[in-house]
């Protein structure tokens, strides 16, 4: 008899490309043309990353140079939570996450998905903030991740621990 297979649906954020993603923006926001005297930054302070400039619109602009930057190190923009820009004395700041992890209601959702929409005899459990999918058949578990792959989440999904 075959020993189940299994694989792991996780939310992962790698924290040091994102590093590395804030210091090449703060890189080409210090030496932009157009970012010159507006007192435009980036920087990681723990989990947030904290964007300021002296206008609504270069906040803005600030914000998407380090989406490009996120894109360049493939990290998923489904996990960035960036707030609009507020005033805060004369410079304008706007505070930014990135999630990982999935949700016990997102992971529910998938659940639901692979249990209706998947081949027979796949069995997803959530454990914390992943969930395993097992099967005995390894073509039952790709056809899984090929479904999950073709659904428009609203949040970023990696398949690990392939076994």
């Amino acid at each position: 008899m075959a020993s189940e297979s299994s694989f792991d649906i996780v939310n992962k954020v790698d924290q040091q490309e994102v590093d590395n993603a804030v210091n090449q923006a703060a890189k080409e926001i210090s030496q932009r043309f157009d970012f010159k005297n507006v007192d435009a930054g980036i920087k990681l302070s723990g989990e947030a990353i904290d964007l300021q400039a002296n206008t609504e619109e270069r906040c803005n602009a600030v914000l998407d140079v380090l989406k490009d930057k996120l894109v360049k190190r493939q990290i998923s923009l489904k996990g960035l939570e960036a707030e609009d820009p507020k005033l805060s004395g004369k410079i304008y700041k706007i505070n930014a996450t990135i999630s990982a992890g999935i949700t016990q209601e997102n992971a529910k959702k998938l659940s639901k998905l692979i249990r209706d929409e998947g081949p027979k005899g796949v069995k997803a459990q959530i454990q914390g903030d992943e969930l395993r999918v097992s099967s005995k058949s390894r073509d039952d578990l790709q056809t899984v991740q090929s479904l999950i792959k073709g659904q428009d989440l609203d949040f970023a999904v990696q398949f690990v621990n392939y076994r």
